[in-house]
């Protein structure tokens, strides 16, 4: 994968008025302390989850200060509470390895500051894609993800970071990382680009995660396998277009079967008649 690099640079925000110098004047300071002096306000903060703890215990186990990220504090007359980050507080206190972390320090005399502190700190930010993470993962050199992406590229789907702005997606793009991985842990990745080159080749729009289930269903299954061909196949997705997707939305609902099943009933049940011997 080639290296691409962006200079961070200002942007031209019309309508936006900067922050007013009051808010400039209050720099955080960044200080290391012992986790263990650090606590939570409860009366905003939640508590503790199964996946709260999950998350406490992947950070233990993978810890790298690499992918550390500083708690937000705040110093009070009890000690420094944390508006944000206390997840990794935690897991940095449970660490024996760990005795001292870096937190930044901000300015919040009131509770109710606090309490705002937080909720911008977990309203203003832009969750992770799987998508963007597998590009990720693929720029790292994990096996699985540059198995997906080699099997995507030979089939002729392209991955995308995010969907396309205006919500058109173009023949073979997928956001479906996740199901195609899946497929090719099922079929192996010889298996899993013929079933991908059917719909790369039947120009879905998009490669969805239903139509990926679908195909290997049909192309696998003893039920449906004999009399389907990969052309066949390919025939009839593009023949039906987006409609085959509508039609399945609704077999799926009066049926109570899964989307992707319901898809592969649909494509099925319209390609051409008269047995066909598999490819």
């Amino acid at each position: 994968m080639e290296s691409a690099r962006r200079s961070i640079q200002p942007m031209g925000l019309p309508g936006i008025e900067p922050g007013g110098q009051s808010a400039l004047d209050r720099t955080p300071e960044f200080r290391w302390v012992d986790p263990t002096s650090l606590f939570v306000d409860e009366s905003y903060q939640r508590n503790l989850s199964e996946r709260s703890v999950r998350l406490i215990r992947r950070i233990v186990a993978d810890w790298d200060w690499r992918r550390f990220k500083c708690p937000i504090a705040v110093e009070t007359p009890e000690g420094f509470e944390i508006i944000d980050g206390q997840h990794t507080a935690i897991a940095a206190a449970s660490h024996p390895g760990v005795t001292q972390i870096p937190i930044m320090i901000v300015e919040a005399d009131e509770p109710a500051e606090r309490a705002l502190a937080f909720i911008g700190h977990n309203r203003d930010r832009i969750a992770v894609t799987a998508t963007q993470m597998h590009f990720a993962a693929v720029a790292a050199g994990d096996p699985e993800a540059v198995t997906i992406d080699q099997v995507c590229r030979r089939a002729g789907v392209r991955v995308l970071r995010v969907p396309p702005g205006s919500g058109a997606f173009k023949p073979g793009d997928t956001m479906a990382v996740a199901a195609i991985g899946s497929l090719i842990n099922r079929r192996g990745a010889m298996k899993a680009r013929q079933m991908l080159e059917v719909l790369a080749a039947a120009h879905m729009a998009p490669v969805s995660a239903a139509g990926v289930k679908a195909v290997e269903m049909l192309l696998s299954d003893p039920e449906y396998s004999d009399e389907v061909t990969a052309d066949g196949l390919r025939n009839v997705i593009m023949t039906l277009g987006p409609d085959a997707e509508k039609e399945a939305k609704v077999f799926a609902a009066a049926h109570n079967v899964p989307l992707w099943r319901a898809l592969g009933i649909i494509w099925f049940k319209r390609r051409s008649r008269g047995r066909q011997r598999a490819s």
